[in-house]
């Protein structure tokens, strides 16, 4: 565990020095605090949906998010073309609802079929996408991590990518390795857009990091952001201002000392 710890510091480090540029295809609820968490975290976000512009910007790019939370057919278009455009270097796909609503559970699994380097999700999401039954109600998750283990070893293995399944611990899985992170605050869950801001964190770390490393990364510098932002049980809106803050303001060997990794 030494050395996970070790590879989260390095992947932090590398993070901040050296900025990369994220593009983000996510849901409209969302753009802004994406956007903010991405730069407190010293990164570059590109929020591009126009069908026209995505190839070239997701070639060029250093990471890519592809976020199903609020579909339309240009957008869902732009998402295609993006990762095709990709050609082998990493990405991730964030299945948000998939399970209830039959539209975009298709279209999860046609993304996935795509092999991004990273899903990532609730518990009711990752069921869901897998064709199994669930108690996630929309964008919410009413399933556990560890219910929906043996469902993202399986879609691991099968798509040959690492599923991160967030949750009070989140699981991280993939070839043969599996991660816990322990930590965060239940405020995290009262703030529109930090799960959706997860995603874009990842994508950013597979910019300097293996996909196992980077979501584990990405999980543990978001979940002690949350921690330090809670300190004084603060309400909502001002919790929301701290995560950013704090999340600006975190060093890598403060995030490790502030989460379990097991």
């Amino acid at each position: 565990m030494d050395a996970l710890v070790d590879d989260v510091v390095e992947a932090l480090d590398a993070l901040r020095r050296t900025g990369p540029l994220v593009m983000c295809q996510t849901n409209n609820v969302v753009t802004g605090f994406t956007a903010n968490v991405l730069l407190a975290a010293g990164c570059s976000p590109a929020m591009v949906d126009d069908v026209e512009d995505a190839a070239v910007f997701a070639a060029a790019a250093d990471g890519l998010l592809v976020n199903l939370g609020t579909l339309a057919r240009e957008r869902t278009d732009a998402m295609r073309v993006a990762v095709s455009a990709r050609t082998g270097r990493g990405w991730v796909l964030d299945p948000v609802a998939a399970g209830p609503l039959p539209a975009r559970t298709a279209l999860a699994r046609e993304l996935l079929a795509e092999r991004p380097a990273v899903l990532r999700g609730n518990a009711s999401e990752i069921l869901g996408v897998a064709g199994e039954t669930s108690a996630g109600r929309g964008v919410d998750a009413g399933d556990g991590p560890e219910a929906a283990l043996a469902t993202a070893r399986d879609l691991a293995e099968r798509y040959g990518c690492v599923v991160a399944v967030s949750g009070p611990v989140d699981v991280i899985t993939g070839g043969g390795r599996e991660v816990r992170v322990a930590g965060g605050h239940p405020s995290m869950t009262r703030v529109t857009g930090v799960g959706c801001a997860l995603g874009a964190l990842v994508a950013a770390a597979l910019a300097v990091a293996p996909p196992l490393t980077a979501a584990t990364a990405a999980t543990a510098l978001l979940c002690a952001a949350g921690s330090a932002a809670a300190e004084g049980d603060p309400g909502p809106g001002t919790f929301a201002v701290r995560l950013l803050d704090r999340r600006a303001d975190l060093t890598p060997s403060a995030v490790v000392d502030r989460v379990a990794l097991s």
